[in-house]
């Protein structure tokens, strides 16, 4: 029998210390993004350059994108290479695989906050 990949370890947080200016900034954009159209999440990424891009989660039919999956995505139509840090405002006490993923598609030691709907953050994964 051939050998199987093992599946990837779910992201764990670390505890949260006080996050910069920036990082600040991204939870407040991922709580507008998801208080505006009162999604599941609200996620911000902040590219290479300063950029920022924040997006909410969408659950259609035909489609299902989380927000970081959804915020990675504008970053990267927008141009962007490289991502500095993410912010997912969520109720869920985790950080979901996809968006994971998709942050480290472009970064592979970017800071990613988790926040609860209050902006208070949880956790950080950084791997």
């Amino acid at each position: 029998m051939p050998d199987t990949p093992a599946a990837p370890a779910q992201p764990t947080a670390t505890a949260p210390g006080p996050l910069s200016a920036e990082d600040a900034k991204l939870v407040v954009l991922a709580r507008g993004a998801r208080g505006r159209v009162a999604a599941v999440e609200g996620a911000a990424v902040r590219d290479q350059d300063g950029r920022t891009y924040a997006a909410a989660s969408v659950a259609l039919p035909s489609l299902t994108l989380t927000a970081l999956q959804l915020a990675v995505a504008s970053a990267v139509a927008a141009g962007a290479s490289r991502l500095e840090a993410a912010v997912v405002v969520t109720e869920a006490s985790t950080l979901d695989g996809a968006g994971y993923a998709a942050v480290r598609d472009l970064a592979a030691d970017a800071p990613i906050h988790v926040a609860a709907p209050d902006g208070t953050v949880l956790g950080t994964v950084t791997r």
